[in-house]
């Protein structure tokens, strides 16, 4: 008798035209799962979170859907990921969370939060639903210890840290240290581009730094630039094509990479895997779970002085640039998808 292949469906939540980390996890965790033999289908519904009755209507469709099965054939694993895809409800649920709705969580009270206590009913209902529905789960893996602590620091959960590679992993390569610091990411305010523009002033002058990404806040960053007197030293790449990414990668001396309490960051394990020394803060969240002060990069307070001081003792010494970056590839080189797959899919077996 031929034995049905295991059919699993991936489940995420989209901001429509907006992708980031999470959305290049669950193709990368599509892909994998395929290749090792799986039937695979992924369910995105798109989400918004206004107003605070559309909120509602996001989680509730959640729990509404059925994956017990479809075309008659059973469904045997759905692998919810960020908020709200995990109220799905299944006999056989493992959560891989990536995050939960920070806004009323770790950013609450922050600048980066708008909500206030006039909010109080819509955020009582998440923390009720995600309560009950992590609750119900088979298993909860957190794709790093931050999410993972969050977690149990905001509702008494326990989950399983999982880290995974980058989108790119086996493509990373170093050539040479140049005079340059690279920053990645989406350009928004939790990203901190801001405070690395503000840094300039301090470095050395033949230093420059270049920035690859887009987002709401590039006006004012490149406004930012010219009202410090640095914009001949910085360039905005905008989006760029996987290949320029990994050469921009292999050729600087330093990544700059410190968003306001970070999930995970893949900018941390691509830098590494092209053997560049790291420059983060203290608050950076997920960042520190791979980064080690003084041995494959630096971690300072969050001011551009201090950042500027950490960039000058890095691109100003090619041999400190090399001794850190060997010694952060040497950090994550074992960080595998095989083990993530096999986690993930333990309850088929």
């Amino acid at each position: 008798m031929i034995s049905r292949r295991k059919r699993i469906a991936v489940c995420s939540a989209q901001i429509p035209f907006l992708t980031g980390g999470a959305e290049r996890l669950v193709i990368k965790l599509l892909q994998e799962l395929k290749q090792r033999g799986y039937d695979v289908e992924s369910i995105m519904l798109p989400f918004k979170w206004y107003p605070n009755e559309q909120m509602a209507n996001s989680m509730f469709i959640w729990k509404l859907i059925d994956l017990s099965e479809s075309d008659n054939k059973k469904i045997d694993l759905v692998i919810p990921t960020k908020f709200p895809s995990y109220l799905i409800q299944h006999d056989n649920k493992v959560v891989w969370l990536v995050h939960q709705y920070r806004q009323i969580y770790d950013l609450y009270g922050t600048k980066y939060s708008w909500y206030n206590e006039s909010y109080k009913p819509i955020m009582d209902l998440i923390k009720q639903e995600d309560e009950k529905a992590l609750s119900e789960t088979n298993k909860i893996f957190c794709i790093s210890k931050n999410v993972a602590n969050r977690l149990k620091n905001f509702n008494s959960i326990d989950g399983e840290t999982l880290y995974h590679p980058p989108m790119l992993y086996g493509k990373y390569f170093h050539e040479r240290y140049e005079d340059y610091v690279l920053a990645v990411g989406r350009l928004d305010a939790l990203k901190r581009i801001d405070m690395l523009i503000k840094s300039i002033r301090y470095t050395e002058k033949k230093i420059r730094f270049l920035i690859a990404g887009t987002g709401v806040e590039k006006d004012s960053l490149e406004k930012l630039a010219i009202q410090e007197g640095v914009s001949d030293r910085v360039v905005f790449f905008g989006s760029v094509s996987d290949e320029k990414l990994l050469k921009l990668y292999a050729n600087a001396s330093a990544v700059y990479y410190a968003p306001v309490d970070e999930d995970y960051g893949y900018v941390t394990l691509e830098a590494l895997l092209s053997k560049v020394p790291v420059i983060t803060t203290k608050d950076s969240g997920g960042v520190l779970e791979f980064i080690r002060d003084d041995n494959n990069g630096y971690i300072v307070d969050s001011n551009p002085e201090k950042l500027g001081e950490a960039i000058n003792k890095i691109v100003m010494n090619k041999k400190l640039a090399q001794n850190l970056g060997e010694n952060g590839y040497t950090s994550v080189k074992d960080i595998s998808w095989n083990n993530v797959i096999d986690r993930l899919t333990e309850t088929l077996r």
